[in-house]
């Protein structure tokens, strides 16, 4: 790992040209310029519905119902944005064979929409739905409007699955995007500060094994003071990310 990143949109080019194999990490900050708020920031949905008092397990189990409203909302904001061009960027990255697959922390379905085929969501998908009474799963998507979903068999509330506060990721997710680190030369971090475990164990195993972390964010993040990122370009990701591409498809 290097303890100082080097800036350079090119070094990223030439990691991502040369590595057998790469991918994507990605968390709130690259939806954020279709519209989505990250939930750390307050604003928008934020402000309606605090992530510490909705976005729990504990908020879902004390009262289901008053849950499924901020849920609802939720999937309301999702629904009204579209992918930006750096969801479409890393569509087109995929496209070109030079990304295996994208690690999301989101639960928004932007990368799918964009043309995204291997995407790994670490957090779970509204398009399913669980019961945590009696573990049974069903189809989604998470229903907007109507009566609250109740599980066929006990009769409770279910709950999309997705992540909360206070719960484990999916297991197959995690393993899956663990085995792809393990096998990557090079990691592409975009909007993340990596620093919720374990999804943050994702870029680290790729560069504990000598492999390029390569950030694109506004900010100086948690995951480069630790010096775990070889290249870092600090910027809007939505205008960023295409540059890349270009500069990718310039070489041929």
């Amino acid at each position: 790992m290097c303890h100082t990143p080097r800036v350079s949109l090119w070094g990223i080019r030439d990691e991502l040209r040369n590595a057998r194999c790469a991918i994507a990490f990605t968390g709130a900050g690259i939806s954020v310029p279709s519209g989505i708020p990250d939930f750390r920031s307050g604003q928008g949905i934020w402000a309606r519905y605090p992530p510490e008092e909705f976005a729990t397990v504990d908020a879902f189990l004390a009262d289901p119902e008053r849950w499924w409203g901020f849920f609802r909302a939720l999937g309301e904001a999702f629904a009204a944005v579209e992918p930006n061009p750096a969801h479409r960027a890393l569509a087109e990255l995929e496209a070109l064979g030079l990304l295996e697959a994208v690690v999301t922390q989101n639960v928004d379905g932007l990368h799918q929409r964009a043309g995204s085929r291997q995407v790994i969501e670490l957090h779970g998908s509204p398009d399913r739905l669980r019961c945590l009474d009696c573990e049974r799963s069903f189809p989604g998507p998470a229903p907007l409007e109507g009566p609250v979903p109740r599980c066929d068999a006990c009769g409770q509330v279910l709950k999309p699955d997705v992540v909360l506060f206070g719960e484990l990721l999916p297991e197959k997710a995690l393993a899956r995007a663990q085995e792809l680190a393990r096998a990557s030369d090079a990691c592409l971090v975009v909007g993340t500060s990596a620093v919720v475990y374990p999804a943050a164990t994702i870029p680290l195993l790729v560069g504990e094994r000598g492999g390029a972390v390569c950030q694109i964010d506004p900010q100086v993040t948690e995951l480069g003071l630790r010096g775990a990122v070889r290249w870092a370009v600090r910027g809007d990701a939505a205008e960023l990310l295409p540059q890349l591409v270009e500069l990718l498809r310039d070489e041929g």
